[in-house]
């Protein structure tokens, strides 16, 4: 039986990805930073059923040997490095955090690897935030980076890192550069799950308003349960290499927004309100991706679409929400 360790399991790609090995036939072991809110911290996995079928070990990206301790016992096959402070905003407010757990932390796993496990296969979820101010209306693996967030440069400080382990070393390290991906897993401070909260409320009668900042930005969005199995399927190819996975389609938040209170039949001029405070300091204004290499190379494509998926994500936030409405 393969083994697979993943770092931040308890996030909404690595509980999508826990539950993905486990139906391939893997024993599933996840690192989790130790914290006073034990029992909240595995909700995700609670949520697709799958807790109780995966080993959580105690470690930090940041403390080396924790990964060396943790590398040296559960042996892996595959580790998939998806830990991360992964909020772009929060990037502005916490820029040396972010640079030492989303880039050197990146690292200090490749290092535990390198010396404990090197034939094991290694990801790195790599990210479309590192394209940044993009030099091609279309972002491929071959297009520059330009990174506009703390956030964006410590994920291309960590692709990098892998790419040269891979070459150095000659370790199985690929990048996945993932274009946004969703669900209802979501935390609430991204976009998409902000909206389809506030959408739920709102129509529940709990709330009245969503703000935001920026509705004219366009992303490439889509479900993350098409793109763990991305992950995976560049782990089973003979030889690394780093690929843009994406939907190759670009919508606007504006219209993202539109699409969550259609589905509840509300209209979102009645509730939106444009708050000049939550623009960002350097916006991203554009992102949207090629995935054609990943589509030759292993024939993934995306089988959710963006409006499935929100209106999924709508329905279980009013799911969540109702028992407080009563």
């Amino acid at each position: 039986m393969k083994r697979a360790l993943i770092t931040g399991i308890t996030g909404q790609d690595g509980a999508y990805l826990a539950e993905l090995l486990l139906e391939q036939g893997y024993e599933v072991f996840g690192v989790v930073r130790r914290s006073s809110h034990a029992g909240v911290f595995d909700h995700r996995l609670k949520w697709l059923g799958v807790a109780d079928r995966v080993t959580l070990l105690d470690g930090n990206l940041i403390d080396l040997s924790s990964l060396m301790r943790i590398v040296q016992d559960v042996q892996p096959d595959e580790l998939y490095n998806l830990a991360a402070q992964s909020f772009v905003t929060a990037s502005w407010q916490q820029p040396v955090l972010t640079g030492q757990v989303t880039g050197l932390g990146a690292v200090n796993l490749l290092e535990a690897m390198r010396t404990l496990r090197p034939k094991a296969r290694y990801y790195q979820a790599s990210s479309s935030e590192m394209f940044g101010l993009i030099q091609e209306q279309v972002q491929s693996e071959t297009t520059p980076f330009y990174p506009r967030s703390p956030y964006g440069v410590a994920k291309l400080y960590a692709h990098w890192m892998t790419v040269n382990y891979r070459e150095s070393f000659g370790l199985h390290a690929s990048n996945g550069i993932l274009f946004n991906h969703e669900s209802p897993l979501r935390g609430v401070e991204f976009v998409t799950r902000k909206v389809t909260d506030a959408v739920a409320r709102i129509k529940l009668g709990l709330a009245s308003e969503l703000r935001l900042g920026n509705i004219d930005a366009k992303r490439d969005w889509g479900h993350a349960k098409d793109y763990v199995r991305a992950m995976w399927l560049m782990l089973q190819q003979d030889a690394p290499d780093d690929y843009v996975i994406a939907t190759g389609r670009t919508t606007t938040v504006r219209e993202m927004c539109e699409i969550a209170f259609r589905h509840v039949g509300l209209t979102m001029d009645d509730h939106l309100v444009i708050d000049e405070k939550l623009f960002r300091p350097a916006e991203v204004d554009v992102l949207l991706g090629n995935p054609e290499k990943a589509r030759k190379a292993f024939g993934w494509a995306p089988e959710i679409s963006l409006e499935a998926m929100i209106r999924e994500m709508v329905d279980a936030d009013l799911a969540r929400l109702a028992p407080s409405k009563a």
